[in-house]
């Protein structure tokens, strides 16, 4: 897939302002999660190039979007989720009046923080029926439940909820805030994205506006004018036959497009050790094992690469296959990460495992990636339903 000028200029400027501005703070900055003083911060120097939810512009096409994301995850694979996490600050104005003025100072400056909460301690990955629910009662819903492996859940001031509604009988997603509708939370240790926090939500009687449920607010912004259905992915998404199953969609591949950039990451390492590295007097890269190696990485970055931009563009089209080629995506990229760390991390041999190297950081953050937003197995799970029309699972 050749990029057009305009792809090579915003992925040659992204990369060069994420090797002068972030990656000299590394690794020391992906030891420990980030605060949330720190991680505005980073999104503000971000919002410099138009990158991130602080953004001023946002890129329309939906491969210079993936070609963005592989850069920022090429050199920090922990911010790209932060900001990915983050995105729900740009659906502010979709929302209640009393949110929006709750926040305004937040917004003018910059400095809110969001998540998505999704995942529950006793669903795993099935967000069909979740135990979380909101009750209407007059003009507000009333949210109870407990949410895990939340992103972004210990410094967020913002989450977007899934939950059951109790009065449609079906699960909607809720905006609910720290603010006007207060949640606990607690931080949770992780083997990779060592910089993004992640926790738990507990959410008590969390009390806030009708409009704060999504479909009615995407709607709202439609009716009134705020929102073109015809120009908008939420716009595309709330008019679809599953709204929050194109919301995943795009998730999922997302979620893959970190694993490309860890990959491309590993390749680079994998290629200037092993022909840096002598041994008995010639690179290590004169072995014909090492450069067996060197082809698994190549090959399944390339292909990666290839299918989630594939998928990216799918999904923005509204296809059918939307779904499946983001589980496919997500699940087969994701799993090939961990395959191409690996590898990479072998030709370093004894010093992949040192944490002067950047292997092992590589290797822990493509080991996470198989698990987030949906298993690799659940992945699977769903390809082969969209393929048969059966389901194999309750």
């Amino acid at each position: 897939m050749k990029l057009n000028e305009e792809q090579r200029m915003v992925r040659d400027s992204v990369r060069e302002f994420l090797e002068n501005e972030i990656a000299p703070e590394l690794p020391e900055a992906d030891r420990t999660p980030l605060t949330k003083a720190e991680a505005i911060e980073y999104m503000q120097t971000m919002a410099e190039i138009d990158v991130g939810p602080y953004a001023q512009d946002t890129f329309d096409d939906p491969i210079t979007n993936t070609i963005v994301r592989e850069e920022v995850a090429r050199v920090w694979p922990s911010l790209q989720v932060t900001m990915g996490m983050s995105m729900v600050v740009e659906m502010m104005d979709l929302f209640s009046e009393r949110t929006r003025d709750a926040y305004a100072t937040e917004l003018e400056n910059n400095e809110l923080v969001g998540c998505f909460a999704i995942t529950e301690p006793d669903g795993g990955s099935d967000t069909k029926v979740p135990n979380t629910t909101a009750v209407k009662d007059g003009d507000e819903y009333v949210l109870n439940g407990e949410k895990t492996w939340v992103s972004n859940a210990p410094i967020a001031d913002i989450a977007l909820v899934v939950a059951w509604d109790e009065e449609q009988d079906r699960r909607d997603m809720f905006l609910i805030d720290q603010k006007t509708a207060p949640f606990e939370t607690t931080q949770l240790e992780k083997l990779g994205w060592k910089g993004s926090p992640t926790g738990q939500m507990f959410l008590d009687d969390c009390r806030i506006p009708r409009d704060n449920k999504l479909s009615r607010a995407v709607m709202n912004a439609m009716s009134d004018g705020r929102m073109d259905p015809d120009d908008s992915f939420l716009g595309t998404s709330a008019t679809s036959a599953n709204p929050l199953n194109t919301m995943f969609a795009s998730m999922r591949n997302g979620m893959a497009t970190i694993s490309v950039g860890i990959m491309q990451a590993a390749y680079e390492a994998a290629i200037n050790y092993a022909t840096d590295r002598e041994v008995f007097d010639k690179p290590i890269a004169q072995h014909q094992l090492i450069q067996e190696k060197l082809y698994t990485i190549r090959a399944g970055l390339e292909t990666s690469r290839l299918l989630t931009r594939h998928a990216a563009e799918r999904i923005a089209a509204g296809d059918p296959e939307a779904r499946m080629l983001s589980s496919l995506s997500k699940g087969w990229v994701c799993e090939k990460s961990v395959e191409v760390t690996n590898e990479a991390l072998q030709i370093y041999g004894g010093n992949g495992l040192s944490k002067d190297y950047p292997l092992e950081r590589y290797y822990r953050d493509a080991r996470t990636m198989t698990i987030p937003d949906g298993t690799t197995e659940i992945q699977k799970l769903v390809v082969g339903y969209e393929l048969t029309d059966m389901q194999a699972y309750t």
